[in-house]
C-alpha cells in the first residue's frame, strides 16, 4: 500500500514538509557515506537515543542533584533526542517515513503554518523519544528514525481530517492499481508498516530500532500529535503567515 497524495486541495506549497524531507533524506546520504568507511556504528551510538544510557544519566542527576549533573543531563540528552529523528536504519524506513511525511505533513502544515508546524514536528519528535525511554528504560541500542514525528502527524490529520480519503497504489503482481482509502486506514496500516522497517537495512545497523516496546512507544506519537495540534489551533495567531 503506498500513499501518494489526498483527495484535499492544496492552497499552500509545503515550504517546511519540502525541508524536513530534504533534511532527512541529505542524513541518510551521510549515512551511507560513514558506513563504507566503518564509521556509522560509532556515530548511532552517539547520536541516537539509547534509553539506559539517558536513564542513568538522569538518575544521577535525581541522586546529586548539583549543577554540573544536570549539565551533563542537558548536554547528553538535548543532541540524541533532537538529532535521531533524522536518523534513519533502512532504506525501507526512511521511504515510508517521507511518504507519510509528505502526504499528511503538508495537511498539518496548511492549518498551522509553516514556522508552526516545523516546530509541531520537533516537539512531537521529541516527546515520543522520551516516550519511548520511559516506557523501556534499560534498551541498550540506539533508536533513530522519523516514526515518532510522523506518527504524531497521524494523530493530527485524523483529528481534523477524519474523513479524508488517501490516494494510494495498490501493488498486484506487476501492476500498480490506484485506489482511494479512507485516511482511516493508515492509522492501522501505519502500525504494520512499522514491522517491515527491517528492509533494506544499513548493514552495521543489525542491533537499531529493535522490534521492542520502546520501538513500539512511537504510537505515542499518535496521541500527542492530536493533542498538540489542537493547543496550537486553539491559540492560532489571526496573522499566521502560511
Amino acid at each position: 500500500m503506498i500513499p501518494i497524495d489526498d483527495n484535499l486541495p492544496n492552497r499552500y506549497p509545503p515550504f517546511a514538509t519540502y525541508a524536513l524531507i530534504g533534511f532527512n533524506v541529505a542524513l541518510f546520504v551521510m549515512e551511507l557515506k560513514l558506513e563504507a568507511t566503518g564509521q556509522l556504528g560509532a556515530f548511532l551510538q552517539s547520536w541516537g537515543v539509547v534509553s539506559d544510557r539517558m536513564t542513568s544519566v538522569v538518575t544521577d542527576a535525581i541522586r546529586n542533584p548539583s549543577p554540573a549533573a544536570w549539565v551533563a543531563l542537558m548536554v547528553m540528552s538535548a543532541g540524541p533526542l533532537l538529532f535521531s529523528m533524522f536518523l534513519h536504519s533502512s532504506f525501507s524506513q526512511i521511504v515510508g517515513n517521507m511518504l507519510f511525511l509528505w502526504v499528511f505533513g503538508k495537511r498539518i502544515e496548511e492549518i498551522l503554518g509553516h514556522g508552526r508546524f516545523f516546530l509541531f514536528y520537533l516537539v512531537c519528535g521529541i516527546l515520543t523519544a522520551i516516550a519511548q525511554v520511559a516506557i523501556a528504560p534499560n534498551l541498550a541500542v540506539p533508536i533513530v528514525g522519523a516514526n515518532g514525528a510522523v506518527s504524531a502527524i497521524l494523530g493530527a490529520y485524523f483529528l481534523n481530517f477524519p474523513k479524508a480519503k488517501i490516494e494510494t497504489l495498490l501493488p498486484l503482481l506487476i501492476l500498480f492499481i490506484p485506489i482511494e482509502v479512507p485516511a482511516l486506514f493508515y492509522l492501522m496500516w501505519w502500525f504494520i508498516q512499522q514491522a517491515f522497517y527491517g528492509i533494506g537495512q544499513l548493514t552495521v545497523l543489525k542491533m537499531v530500532n529493535p522490534t521492542s516496546l520502546g520501538y513500539w512507544a512511537n504510537g505515542v506519537g499518535l496521541f500527542i500529535g492530536a493533542g498538540l495540534v489542537s493547543l496550537l489551533v486553539k491559540y492560532k495567531p489571526k496573522t499566521a503567515i502560511y
